[in-house]
């Protein structure tokens, strides 16, 4: 995982996630095997950001059944990325007006 883009997979979107972001936290999924160092390192890097904190979340995978068998989606890991005062990320900042 030396490139900052396999670290970061995407962001997640949703009405929570928007919510954090009046606190400067910015929701990300990640690589499973991503260290706190290894996320804070390539969000400074991709989105030229000072990060202060890094929090993560491993998201086990929904049960799914469909007729007589059943499986699970895949597992996954979530990063909530706190910025320092004044810094934004801008796909986040879109909207509706």
């Amino acid at each position: 995982m030396s490139n900052a883009r396999d670290i970061i997979r995407k962001p997640i979107i949703s009405e929570k996630s928007y919510d954090l972001t009046e606190q400067r936290k910015y929701t990300f999924e990640v690589d499973k095997r991503a260290t706190k160092p290894q996320i804070r390192m390539a969000i400074e890097e991709i989105f030229n950001v000072d990060v202060t904190s890094v929090n993560t979340m491993n998201r086990l995978g929904k049960m799914k059944k469909q007729g007589w068998t059943s499986g699970r989606r895949p597992s996954w890991k979530k990063a909530i990325v706190t910025l320092r005062e004044g810094d934004k990320i801008e796909i986040f900042e879109g909207g509706a007006n």
